[in-house]
C-alpha cells in the first residue's frame, strides 16, 4: 500500500492550484467561507466562544498573529484558531457532509484563514487551502467510520486542516508530508464527546483539532519532522485506532476529472445537527397542514427516521430529557417537538426556558421514534425523516423530507446564504455593513490581504 501520508502530501501540491478549479467548486467555497463565518459572528457573545476568545486575546504573538474573528485584535495563530473554530461550531449551525463518518468540512476554515494571514497570502490561496482541507475530509469520512471505534470524526479534521493550512504557507511535498505525519500522531480525540449528555466541548472539540493541525503545519514548515509511516506504522493509526483495519482512498478531486468533495457539502438552514434537518422540515409541514398545535392539542407523534440519526441524536435517554443546549440541538425528538410547537426552529429554540418548558414536555412523552428500513436505504445521499402527528380533536397528517434546504441536492443560492449571514449578523453588523462584508467575501479571490478583510467584520465600535 502506498504510504497515505505521502500520498496525500503529493496530491495537494500537484492538483490543487486555483487556475485549475472549476469554477462551481470556487463558487461553493466562497458560499462557505460566508456562511462559516456568519455562524461564527452570530456567536460571538456565547459563552464557550467567549472563554476561548480570552485565552486567545490573553496570548501574544510578534512572528505568528492572526485575527480574533469580530474583532481587531490578533493573537498567536493556534490559540486564534481555537476561539475562532469555537464560534463557527457553537451554535452546530456549519456546513456538513455526510458519509461513513459524518462531520463538519467547515470545521476548517478557521486554520486556513488564519494561515493565510501569517503567511500573508491572498483570497486565492485561502480557496486553494480550503478546497483541499475540505476534500480530505470527505475522502477520510468516505474511507471509514472512526466512531464506530470509539474515536470521534475531528481525528480527521487534524489531519485535513493540517493539509489545508500547509497548503497556504506554500509546504513542498517533503514539508506536507511531515505536516501531515506531525497532525495525525496527536490526532486521536474520544468520542464521549458526543455521548450521553452534551457538554460545551461538543463544539469545541473540532476547533481543538484544528489547532493541532495549523500548529503541526507551522512546525513542518519550520522544519520539523513527525513519525512515519503514520498510518501503517507498527503503532500507527491503523493499528492502533482503527483495530488493524485499513483503508485507501480512490481517486481524489482533480485526479482524472475526479469531481470536487466540497460540491456534496450542505448547509445548514435551522441550527440543528444535520440528521434532524429533514424532520424539522417534516415536521413544519405537518404544523402548516395541521394549523396552530399545542402540547394539549397533540395526541401522539410518531417519527421514521434512519439508525445513523437514531443512534446519533435519538437513542441516548438525555436525547429524550435535554437539560443543555448542546444536548437539545443533537435530540431529535426535542426538536420535532418544538418544531410541531413553535411553527419555527431558530436559535432561541435552544435557549434553557424552551427546552425545559412543559409543553415540550408534554409532547416529548407522547412521541415514538423508530427506525424504518426503507430510510435507510437513503442515507448517506439521502436523510429521510417523517413525521406524523395526530390530535386530540380527531386530525392526523404525515409529512416527509429527504433532501432539506441547503442540501447539496437541494443546495442555497447565494440570495439564500446572503439571507442566513444578514440575520445572523445584522444586528450587531448593521444593514449596510452585513451588505459591505459580503461583496467583500464574494469577491475574496480578489483580495490581496486577509488580514485587512477580516478587520472590516469586526464587531466593535
Amino acid at each position: 500500500m502506498e504510504d497515505l501520508a505521502r500520498r496525500l502530501a503529493k496530491w495537494a501540491i500537484d492538483y490543487v492550484k486555483f487556475e485549475r478549479l472549476p469554477s462551481n467548486v470556487i463558487e461553493e467555497a466562497k458560499k462557505r467561507i460566508i456562511d462559516t463565518l456568519g455562524v461564527a459572528l452570530g456567536a460571538f457573545d456565547e459563552t464557550p466562544p467567549s472563554i476561548a476568545r480570552w485565552i486567545a486575546q490573553s496570548s501574544s504573538s510578534s512572528r505568528i498573529p492572526a485575527t480574533i474573528w469580530g474583532t481587531r485584535q490578533m493573537g498567536p495563530a493556534d490559540h486564534v484558531t481555537f476561539a475562532n473554530g469555537c464560534a463557527a461550531r457553537y451554535f452546530d449551525f456549519n456546513d456538513t457532509y455526510l458519509s461513513k463518518e459524518a462531520l463538519h468540512p467547515s470545521d476548517n476554515i478557521a486554520p486556513v484563514m488564519a494561515t493565510a494571514e501569517i503567511a500573508e497570502a491572498d483570497g486565492r490561496s485561502v480557496i486553494e487551502g480550503l478546497v483541499a482541507a475540505y476534500e480530505v475530509t470527505a475522502r477520510l469520512a468516505d474511507a471509514y467510520s472512526v466512531r464506530n471505534r470509539g474515536w470521534d470524526h475531528v481525528v480527521y479534521i487534524a489531519i485535513a486542516s493540517a493539509i489545508g493550512a500547509g497548503k497556504v504557507l506554500g509546504l513542498d511535498e517533503e514539508k506536507m508530508f511531515h505536516a501531515i505525519n506531525l497532525a495525525t500522531v496527536n490526532a486521536a480525540a474520544l468520542r464521549q464527546t458526543r455521548a450521553g449528555e452534551l457538554s460545551m466541548w461538543k463544539g469545541c472539540a473540532a476547533a481543538n483539532a484544528a489547532r493541532n493541525g495549523i500548529f503541526a503545519a507551522l512546525l513542518a514548515w519550520r522544519g520539523m519532522t513527525g513519525p512515519s509511516p503514520i498510518f501503517t506504522g507498527e503503532f500507527g493509526l491503523f493499528r492502533v485506532a482503527l483495530g488493524g483495519d485499513t483503508f485507501d482512498l480512490p481517486k481524489m478531486g482533480g485526479e482524472g476529472g475526479e469531481p470536487y468533495k466540497i460540491l456534496e457539502t450542505s448547509i445548514k438552514y435551522w441550527p440543528v445537527e444535520y440528521h434532524a434537518m429533514s424532520a424539522v422540515e417534516a415536521a413544519l409541514k405537518v404544523r402548516e397542514e395541521l394549523g396552530s398545535l399545542s402540547a394539549d392539542r397533540i395526541k401522539s407523534v410518531t417519527v421514521d427516521t434512519f439508525t445513523v440519526g437514531y443512534n446519533i441524536i435519538v437513542k441516548d435517554p438525555e436525547k429524550w430529557d435535554p437539560r443543555t443546549r448542546e444536548t437539545a440541538d443533537h435530540s431529535l425528538p426535542y426538536i420535532v417537538a418544538a418544531a410541531l410547537l413553535d411553527g419555527n426552529v431558530w436559535l432561541d429554540t435552544f435557549r434553557p426556558q424552551r427546552y425545559l418548558a412543559e409543553d415540550v414536555r408534554k409532547v416529548l412523552k407522547v412521541m415514538k421514534v423508530s427506525i424504518n428500513p426503507d430510510h435507510d436505504k437513503l442515507y448517506p445521499t439521502g436523510i429521510k425523516n417523517t413525521v406524523t402527528v395526530e390530535t386530540t380533536d380527531g386530525y392526523r397528517a404525515s409529512a416527509s423530507s429527504t433532501y432539506p434546504p441547503g442540501h447539496f441536492k437541494n443546495p442555497l443560492s447565494r440570495e439564500g446564504v446572503e439571507a442566513k449571514f444578514k440575520r445572523l449578523t445584522g444586528q450587531r453588523l448593521g444593514e449596510q455593513r452585513a451588505s459591505d462584508a459580503l461583496q467583500l467575501l464574494w469577491e475574496i479571490d480578489k483580495c490581496s490581504n486577509i488580514t485587512l478583510a477580516l478587520r472590516k467584520l469586526s464587531l466593535e465600535s
